[in-house]
């Protein structure tokens, strides 16, 4: 692969294109191999080119946001990992709100409340970025973050930019059509109104005080491991709250432990590197929950996070 990393280097500068990275440092959770390429992009003509590239060479293309919600194979991925680094935020019309994907949630919730623009911010301490949020259509206290997207700008496959209206991009709990389509979201456009910025700032103080109570933020994390079971198709006994760190936690899992990994006990339905854990210390552990959960109770635990160099398991792979 020396003419794609020639390539690369030639369209992007040699100091931006890295080989064998560690990806740890760039998620939550602190583990992880090393990816064969690490490019970060900011915009939508950066990413377009690097696809581009990648495509031509036959490599492969991971997209890598604020690394939240995510768990990377010790022994790394393969191909091209792309870093979202796209920090621009403007207002499209009076109450359109556009942010590029690579924008850290928080960035966002920050600049609206700034401009004393009301509607997000609620979700304020939300980890990741835009991008990682509309993938995996984020959830704070029963909302989703799709109830404020108007539209998404994403890349096709074939190259192709489109604008893609909320009500078209499958959004569902802890869902949007891009985990299946390939298409990679470029930015979103979020619905706000006009606010005071004192009031802004009280909401969004409560939700950090809530996540801190609720949360084990000290620790390193990646979310919430499992979704909440569907009252439509999953039958949680009688007494217990249909929720999935209620589950793990009535399976007398809270605080168990595999290597270094640890189901924490402020919140089961987190999993922490509790020092020096790996890759597949977690995945024991998460195996181990829904193992045990279904014996219990006779609940599938379906994973909110997205495993990436597993073989085969990631779903935001070109």
């Amino acid at each position: 692969m020396t003419d794609f990393t020639a390539r690369l280097r030639q369209a992007f500068g040699d100091e931006r294109v890295r080989r064998d990275v560690p990806l740890a440092p760039f998620t939550t959770f602190k583990l992880g191999g090393p990816a064969d390429w690490l490019l970060e992009v900011r915009g939508a003509e950066e990413l377009h080119r690097a696809l581009e590239l990648a495509v031509e060479a036959h490599v492969p293309v991971t997209v890598l946001g604020g690394g939240s919600n995510v768990l990377v194979a010790d022994a790394g991925v393969r191909g091209l990992v792309i870093r979202m680094r796209g920090r621009t935020v403007q207002l499209a019309t009076p109450t359109l709100v556009r942010a590029d994907a690579g924008l850290a949630i928080n960035g966002l919730v920050r600049w609206t409340i700034l401009h004393g623009l009301a509607g997000l911010e609620a979700w304020a301490g939300t980890p990741g970025t835009v991008g990682g949020a509309v993938f995996g259509n984020a959830h704070f206290r029963g909302r989703l973050i799709s109830e404020l997207v108007e539209a998404v700008r994403l890349f096709t496959p074939s190259g192709e930019l489109m604008e893609v209206p909320a009500i078209e991009m499958g959004f569902d709990y802890d869902y949007s059509r891009l985990q299946q389509t390939r298409e990679i979201a470029v930015s979103a456009d979020f619905r706000v109104s006009s606010g005071e910025p004192a009031a802004l700032r009280e909401i969004a103080r409560e939700s950090l005080a809530f996540r801190k109570r609720t949360q084990p933020l000290e620790s390193a994390s990646a979310g919430c491991v499992f979704q909440n079971p569907d009252p439509a198709r999953d039958r949680v006994p009688e007494g217990i709250p249909p929720s999935a760190g209620a589950l793990v936690d009535r399976a007398g899992l809270k605080d168990a432990r595999e290597g270094g990994a640890r189901v924490s006990p402020a919140h089961a339905n987190f999993i922490v590197n509790d020092g020096g854990a790996s890759a597949r210390d977690i995945r024991a552990l998460i195996d181990r929950c829904k193992r045990t959960v279904k014996e219990r109770f006779g609940v599938e635990l379906r994973e909110e996070i997205v495993s990436l160099g597993f073989g085969g398991e990631s779903r935001n792979t070109w």
